[in-house]
């Protein structure tokens, strides 16, 4: 059995050594055994589960469960429960002085664990499941089981049939990303008349569904009214927004949930690059706010036509573009930044590094033919590109920008796993290429690309969870 120190363990889990020793000697870390008066724990061990309960002044503050739909490969989720590194240009400590940071050297800064925990996942692609749990069951020690590899829409079937519980109790927040690609700009834009079928395959009728993918926000709002949480969170395109009276629609099936047992704050459109994510993402996020658990005052701040800013559940912008020193904003995080110590793929160790897109140059009339801006934020990270992922360096001839690094000797190449996972702020200890192994699924370099650009960047999401983290005692009671 290879084993690693407590210090490698420390690194991988992204806490303390301290934290680290006292769970081997209270025998919370399966396998761990002491040598000489050195600890030894398991290469392959899980990182126990946080601590049941904590205290604020003199206040038990306990772990709040969220319960991810449509989760992928858990950006949303990662982004909730904290424990991951950016670099130190993405966080602005005049914003967010609360957050207690730690700096990492020159370039890192980890981000502290939230009070949020993740109790129940489910998406229908296995390769995501694959990358989720291999990530989440070893940061967090959140078991494989929590991890359902099933449509919402037949889980809910199952319960609403069965009388089987499929779902877990006393959950406090639902999230989930609703399928995007039927609202896309980027795709045909069938909105609730897709003719995809809730289990990704295509249908073989065009008559609209309430079991097509683009109707699966309303199996979201099934989840909502069979768990009744607190609160739940809707993740969208930008292009939802402006595809007919979508939008309103969305927000009114939402409010109806439970007869009207939800407040639906108006949709507002949050733009990544904003909140320290060097990308041009933009996404629409609902917020629904249960209506029984609400504090007197919330109930009437969140019901007014403009909502107070203490009471606003939206994240405050850290960043803008070009500006400094301009009401403690910081500019935008640049590429340069972001890849400044990346070596290139032949060089690279890391396989998330090493692998990318081998699709030949097409011309600049096709999706994904560009040159990427080093002194710029990145492009929105897509799922559905075929293989025409943008350019990390393009040829002179084909009108490259990088002359420097061409006279070096580097080559024309498109943007590596690595670096897509970086430009959606997902930490390097993140695996995503991975080769089958004891019957689980590999992960290949084209379904990294397509998990990565379906993810929600898990710093927006930190950013997300710490404003209603922070809220949290003020809203319900």
């Amino acid at each position: 059995m290879k084993t690693i120190t407590v210090k490698r363990a420390a690194e991988n889990w992204s806490v303390s050594e301290r934290w680290v020793q006292t769970c081997c000697a209270k025998g919370e870390i399966k396998g761990a055994i002491k040598e000489s008066g050195v600890w030894r724990i398991p290469e392959d061990a899980p990182r126990p589960v946080r601590t049941p309960s904590g205290k604020r002044g003199n206040r038990v503050i306990t772990p709040l469960k969220v319960l991810s739909l449509f989760s992928g490969c858990g950006g949303m989720d990662l982004g909730f429960e904290g424990g991951f590194r950016v670099l130190n240009t993405s966080v602005n400590p005049k914003i967010n002085p609360h957050w207690r940071v730690r700096r990492e050297g020159e370039r890192w800064t980890y981000l502290p664990q939230t009070r949020f925990h993740t109790v129940f996942a489910n998406d229908i692609l296995p390769y995501a499941r694959r990358a989720w749990t291999e990530y989440f069951c070893q940061r967090f020690g959140i078991p494989k089981m929590s991890y359902h590899e099933t449509s919402i829409v037949d889980l809910v079937k199952l319960q609403e049939t069965n009388g089987h519980s499929m779902f877990p109790e006393g959950v406090d927040i639902v999230t989930g990303g609703f399928p995007c690609q039927d609202f896309s700009i980027s795709g045909k834009r069938k909105g609730f008349d897709s003719d995809t079928g809730h289990d990704g395959k295509r249908r073989g009728d065009d008559v609209p569904s309430i079991e097509s993918r683009g109707q699966l926000y309303m199996w979201m709002r099934e989840v909502i009214s069979l768990t009744q949480p607190k609160l739940f969170i809707a993740e969208n395109v930008k292009g939802l927004t402006n595809l007919k009276d979508v939008k309103e629609v969305i927000e009114k099936d939402f409010a109806s949930v439970c007869n009207g047992g939800y407040i639906v704050v108006p949709a507002r459109v949050l733009l990544a690059a904003n909140y320290g994510v060097p990308q041009s993402r933009e996404r629409v996020i609902f917020y629904g706010f249960k209506r029984s658990a609400l504090r007197t005052e919330a109930l009437n701040a969140l019901t007014q036509s403009v909502i107070d800013t203490e009471y606003d559940p939206y994240p405050i912008p850290t960043h803008q573009d070009g500006v400094t020193n301009k009401e403690h904003l910081l500019p935008f995080v640049t590429l340069k930044d972001v890849f400044s110590d990346l070596p290139e793929p032949e060089e690279a160790i890391d396989i998330d590094q090493k692998k990318y897109s081998k699709a030949k140059y097409m011309g600049k009339h096709c999706q994904g033919q560009t040159e990427i801006n080093l002194d710029g934020i990145g492009p929105t990270i897509r799922s559905e590109h075929h293989g025409n992922i943008e350019y990390r360096r393009l040829s002179m001839e084909h009108g490259g920008k990088c002359a420097k690094e061409l006279a070096e000797g580097k080559k024309e190449r498109r943007l590596t796993i690595r670096e897509c996972a970086r430009i959606q702020t997902f930490p390097d200890n993140y695996r995503f290429v991975t080769s089958a192994r004891k019957g689980e699924p590999g992960i290949s370099a084209s379904e990294a690309y397509k998990l990565i650009g379906n993810a929600v960047p898990p710093l927006l999401a930190y950013h997300i969870a710490k404003r209603i983290e922070d809220n949290w005692d003020k809203y319900f009671r």
